[in-house]
């Protein structure tokens, strides 16, 4: 992200907010691993490359691969974008539905919409990540899906907050033209640690006069329910898209009234 920014004119502040925790208990997955086994799973969508990953392997560690294959061909697969699909080519599983971008829980819902898929009935299972994907489970249930719940890892804090801690202050004194978000975690996770400096508030007020840019719809739904305002999404849901066409419009859009009431 930094090369990027440098790339196209940035001088970039790069502030972790996140981190991948695989979770502390496989059961859910072992679970998981046995209904698949023993049929009770007629639809599988995976959501993250990460998550994919990491499911198969921890299945692996209790069944052998080729009965999860086997297992998994007599499933429909639906993979929301492109990571989730690299990782199924690598273990050879196959894909029945793959929805476009932006990549978010509408997009799979439509693909199964305009491929007239009946979920009447079926067990549909859903790999999860960070956080439940609680819009998707409510469309499936909708289309009369019973939804498995298969988390593989949460979102966390970084260890050492003190470089997010940094970017909230420097935000607070104007320091930034730029903010850029790339997960809702992200947002969540700022104004956590920005209400435990006390700072909340005022990183609010801070952030609004900034150009803000989301890499998509679920990112921008999290900017918003938080109170600020979306600038930007990019063409294509992908840092450098995101960058690029950020930072081209970044001087027009501060040049405009940025104030709460212009």
């Amino acid at each position: 992200m930094a090369t990027l920014i440098r790339k196209h004119g940035g001088e970039p502040t790069v502030a972790p907010s996140m981190r991948e925790v695989a979770t502390d208990d496989h059961g859910e997955v072992f679970a998981f691993a046995g209904q698949l086994l023993g049929g009770e799973i007629d639809m599988v969508i995976f959501l993250t490359g990460v998550g994919a990953m990491a499911l198969l392997e921890i299945g692996e560690a209790r069944h052998p691969r080729e009965e999860l294959l086997a297992a998994l061909d007599r499933c429909v697969i639906v993979v929301r974008g492109p990571k989730p699909v690299a990782v199924l080519r690598k273990w050879g599983v196959h894909i029945d539905h793959r929805a476009p971008e932006p990549n978010t829980w509408r997009e799979v819902l439509a693909t199964l919409d305009e491929a007239a898929v009946d979920l009447t009935g079926q067990t549909v299972g859903v790999q999860e990540y960070g956080e439940l994907s609680d819009e998707l489970h409510a469309g499936l249930r909708e289309r009369g899906a019973t939804v498995r719940s298969v988390p593989v890892y949460r979102w966390t804090l970084p260890d050492d907050v003190g470089l997010l801690e940094s970017a909230i202050r420097q935000t607070c004194d104007g320091a930034f033209d730029v903010l850029l978000f790339t997960s809702a975690q992200q947002v969540r996770h700022v104004l956590q640690v920005a209400d435990q400096m006390s700072l909340q508030t005022e990183w609010m007020a801070a952030a609004n006069a900034c150009v803000i840019g989301s890499i998509g719809p679920t990112c921008s739904e999290a900017i918003r329910e938080a109170g600020l305002t979306v600038d930007m999404e990019p063409s294509h849901p992908k840092m450098g898209h995101l960058v690029r066409e950020v930072l081209s419009e970044a001087p027009r859009l501060l040049s405009e009234d940025r104030s709460p009431t212009g």
